[in-house]
């Protein structure tokens, strides 16, 4: 028999998550430090090489997805009933919807 219980509950994701930003906020500041202040064209032309363009996708991707987890834990421990239904699907929804727009202009810089 199989359990429909997830694998990794939302204390684990958030566990992954934290270790995975210990490493790619740093080199996200790393990287972009020297761009702060440049022009608009500089910037699209720093983000057109692979390297940050992917170090920016995953920093948001897991950023929001790290937020997303917490949110979910504090709603669980906090919301009861149908407004613990309607928190997260409200947090899912922002969370999925701040990870398009991210994914999106980092695309729309780097091609």
């Amino acid at each position: 028999m199989s359990s429909s219980k997830p694998i990794f509950g939302n204390y684990s994701e958030m566990k992954i998550t934290s270790i995975l930003l210990f490493f790619l906020v740093p080199a996200f500041i790393f990287m972009f430090g020297s761009i702060i202040g440049e022009d608009y064209e500089v910037v699209v032309e720093y983000l057109s090489r692979p390297g940050p363009a992917i170090i920016t996708s995953l920093t948001i991707v897991t950023g929001l997805q790290h937020f997303q987890a917490g949110a979910q834990v504090l709603i669980d421990d906090y919301i009861r009933g149908l407004g613990h239904k309607l928190a997260i699907i409200f947090v899912k929804a922002v969370s999925y919807f701040l990870m398009a727009i991210g994914l999106y202009s980092v695309a729309k810089m780097a091609l």
